[in-house]
């Protein structure tokens, strides 16, 4: 039986999450959205963007549209896969199997992002999804690993030290990045190979790497799978287990509440992670320079804002640490609609900072509290608490999406922001704040 708590793998989990953000930071967040904005405009001789409508597969469509749309699809393809194959990774014994199979698809469409130019707009926006199915799928196995190598007193601190690493990791490859993208001529390249977009390109070949690469230590010391035979009726076994949890949530009322709460809070803050710098670039106007260091600083301001919610939850309990998180998070988008400064942008954004993290290390901390003691369908529990997700970030994006694209108006799309908060500070009241859950 596989011993609980060993600091070299408890240490080598966390590592995951340093090998994945960095598709968080440089392909969601920094590089990638700007390079797609320029990479899809047409400007004028004073830098006026004119026209900035894509042919996607003969259909006309804003680039920042699609770009919230493609997000949308590949979270729903999650949605879909989800149920199916993370009961099937618990029945046939491969959890670990299923982890490497969405990294290596995820790094491998950063990479793919080398060849993005003008005239391949098509196939990056579908790589562009494939990465983001990779990054879902993995982390669904990947965070179904945390009640199998720690016991319950340590989930709130390692999943805070898990958020840690991702956010040090990825903020090292970016500034990297962009130390290349401004300085090529530091990495023996040329200004003309930045102002060609080159040095972009090169950045988003680095993410699959050291994606791939340090996704390695885990992927060595977390327990290894004990497969079973691929049999017929592997299938149906996995949709039985999935049925089965199902059936297990819906009569532990706390999961139930919670993970309805989790819906609606969740899309409020996905959507702000996917969207902040489509916004700030398309509404605010702010320069690159100084949205990409405000950016590093959110990165930076995560860290002690994901150990204060694991500080919050050991004081008060996982509920309350989080409704002070989501109380906070709900002055932001409202906040955003009557920015127009960059000065006002930045104190905006130096706060996310604060509670981005504290809110995703504690909802993690706090569903694994819940799940019931000794269950091995531990992929099961947290692909459904992953299928929550995406769903959110489904539902999220699109709705942000299409209120911008009806009302021609991006600041439109936040207050919608502000409405999901709101829900999920509603809901979340109704579960009891306790430090142990069973």
């Amino acid at each position: 039986m596989f011993e609980k708590n060993q600091k070299k793998v408890l240490n080598a989990w966390t590592m995951y999450d340093w090998a994945n953000s960095v598709h968080n930071l440089v392909i969601t967040t920094v590089v990638f959205p700007m390079y797609f904005l320029a990479t899809t405009s047409e400007k004028d001789a004073n830098g006026k963007v004119v026209n900035d409508m894509i042919d996607f597969f003969g259909i006309q469509i804003q680039n920042s549209v699609l770009y919230s749309y493609t997000i949308s699809a590949a979270t729903l393809l999650l949605v879909i896969l989800t149920p199916i194959l993370t009961p099937l990774a618990d029945s046939s014994g491969r959890r670990k199997f299923f982890m490497k199979i969405f990294c290596y698809l995820g790094a491998v469409s950063c990479a793919y992002f080398y060849f993005f130019t003008k005239g391949n707009v098509n196939p990056a926006v579908i790589a562009f999804g494939l990465s983001i199915v990779g990054w879902g799928g993995s982390i669904v196995f990947y965070n179904s690993f945390l009640p199998v190598i720690a016991t319950e007193d340590h989930f709130d601190n390692l999943s805070a030290k898990g958020f840690t690493m991702g956010y040090i990791g990825s903020v090292i490859l970016l500034i990297v990045n962009l130390l290349m993208i401004m300085q090529p001529t530091l990495f023996g390249l040329t200004q003309a190979d930045s102002d060609s977009g080159f040095t972009a390109r090169i950045s988003f070949l680095t993410v699959g790497i050291w994606w791939a690469l340090f996704a390695q230590i885990p992927f060595y010391y977390l327990p290894k799978d004990e497969p079973k035979s691929f049999k017929t009726g592997r299938l149906t076994t996995g949709v039985q287990e999935l049925v089965k949890v199902i059936k297990e949530i819906r009569k532990n009322k706390l999961i139930t509440k919670f993970l309805m709460a989790f819906l609606f809070y969740d899309m409020g803050v996905m959507t702000v992670i996917y969207v902040a710098t489509i916004f700030a670039d398309k509404e605010l106007h702010i320069e690159k320079q100084g949205l990409i260091i405000t950016l590093l600083l959110i990165q930076l301001i995560a860290i002690p804002g994901s150990y204060l919610a694991s500080w919050l939850s050991s004081k008060f309990g996982n509920t309350k640490g989080l409704l002070v998180f989501i109380f906070i998070w709900s002055f932001m988008p409202l906040a955003a609609y009557f920015t127009t400064t960059q000065n006002e942008f930045y104190v905006i954004a130096a706060i996310v900072g604060l509670v981005m993290g504290g809110i995703q290390s504690l909802s993690r901390s706090t569903f694994a509290k819940l799940i019931p003691d000794n269950t091995t369908d531990t992929s099961s529990y947290f692909g459904f608490y992953d299928i929550i997700e995406k769903i959110a970030i489904t539902l999220g994006t699109f709705i942000f999406g299409f209120v911008g694209q009806y009302t021609g108006n991006m600041r439109n799309s936040v207050l919608t922001i502000l409405v999901f908060f709101i829900i999920g500070f509603v809901l979340l009241m109704r579960v009891p704040s306790k430090k142990v859950y069973h």
